[in-house]
């Protein structure tokens, strides 16, 4: 299986299945010179790990992240630093439950990548999905810490990388009630305390009766210059829509107003301009969502994905088996009624390599941002 590596110059590789005896990534293109320790990365981890509330799996895992290549520290330092040279995390699987899934491992899921890997490879990890399991997001949160620090080294530390859950099911969040603070006061990441307080009764009738639903998570990023991304092929949006696309069970990502453009006029559309006291332009809106030509425009940088609702459900469902029967399903086991509210530390994740790799190309071709 090829195609596990993501960025360019800033670059992660990830490993490992859902039930193995680890997982992990290889960040690789890192800058020299960067603080960097476990507690760097593990209030990240700890955003996205299992078993944090009643709505999400209640697989135990810590996600205690280890360092074990591309840092350095002695005597004379006042603590480790990044080297230049590939930096190696590994994450232990610690509450692995493979009978859980002895009763299915001849049938195909219906929603899951079953069939698709078993047509393509002729084989496949039927426990907790292997591969194809959002466990695997855990080293991306990991690698995206990394990038963290590297955003902060290469653009400074004015960029700030955020997600909040805007909708679960068919219902959304009221815009006008939107409150960052309110995203580390419940369990959805929602910036809508009304909306969360109506998402916890919503879930858990949807968890009783054996389903699921699905979710949009909106990722913003604040500080971010003018001039990253470059036409035609190394657009930041079109990078942004490959990072949040690679995301298990994301469906649909859209860029600033995204489909809604299509109902507006080019005159509602267009981002107006003023020049602003620093002699720089100031846009009147940001139905772009940052991005224009494929380039930042040094607004806040604005984008939504769509994830499915979680395939492994109790509700029966029709199914065939390897052999080619007929047969019904039910998936037993810890699943998340709603896996995008676990999504919310991913897609942080993803802005934040996507960033780190577009700063580091910039600087390579056109010198420091400003």
């Amino acid at each position: 299986m090829s195609h596990n590596t993501f960025g360019h110059l800033f670059r992660m590789t990830t490993w490992g299945e859902s039930h193995g005896p680890a997982l992990g990534c290889v960040v690789d293109g890192c800058p020299p010179g960067i603080a960097l320790t476990e507690a760097d990365i593990q209030p990240w981890m700890d955003k996205r790990k299992p078993g944090t509330s009643k709505f999400v799996t209640q697989r135990r895992e810590s996600d205690t992240v280890k360092i074990l290549s591309g840092t350095f520290a002695d005597e004379r330092m006042d603590g480790p630093v990044t080297t230049g040279t590939p930096i190696s995390l590994l994450i232990e699987n610690e509450d692995q439950r493979s009978k859980d899934y002895n009763e299915i491992r001849d049938l195909y899921r219906p929603g899951h990548a079953d069939y698709s890997y078993q047509a393509k490879y002729g084989v496949r990890d039927y426990r907790g999905g292997g591969r194809q399991s959002a466990r695997e997001t855990a080293a991306r949160v990991a690698a995206g810490a990394v990038a963290r620090k590297v955003l902060t080294h290469v653009l400074g530390p004015q960029v700030t990388i955020r997600a909040a859950l805007v909708q679960i099911g068919a219902d959304r969040i009221e815009r006008r009630d939107w409150d960052w603070a309110e995203t580390e006061k419940n369990p959805f990441w929602s910036p809508d305390a009304a909306a969360a307080r109506r998402w916890e009764s919503y879930l858990d009738a949807v968890r009783k009766a054996g389903s699921s639903v699905g979710a949009v998570i909106e990722v913003v990023a604040e500080g971010v210059p003018a001039g990253l991304g470059a036409p035609i092929y190394g657009k930041l949006d079109q990078d942004l829509a490959s990072a949040f696309m690679s995301i298990n069970a994301v469906k649909a990502v859209e860029i600033g107003d995204g489909f809604a453009t299509a109902a507006l006029t080019g005159a509602e559309n267009a981002d107006e301009m003023r020049m602003g006291p620093d002699g720089k332009p100031v846009f009147l809106s940001n139905h772009a969502g940052g991005i224009q030509g494929g380039i930042s425009t040094g607004q806040s940088i604005v984008a939504r994905f769509a994830v499915k609702p979680t395939s492994s459900i109790l509700t029966p469902r029709q199914t065939v088996t390897i052999e080619g029967h007929d047969a019904d399903i039910v998936t037993k086991g810890r699943h998340d009624p709603c896996v995008g509210i676990r999504a919310a530390p991913v897609g942080e994740a993803m802005m934040a390599l996507v960033l780190a790799d577009h700063a580091l190309r910039h600087r390579a071709q056109c010198g420091a941002t400003g």
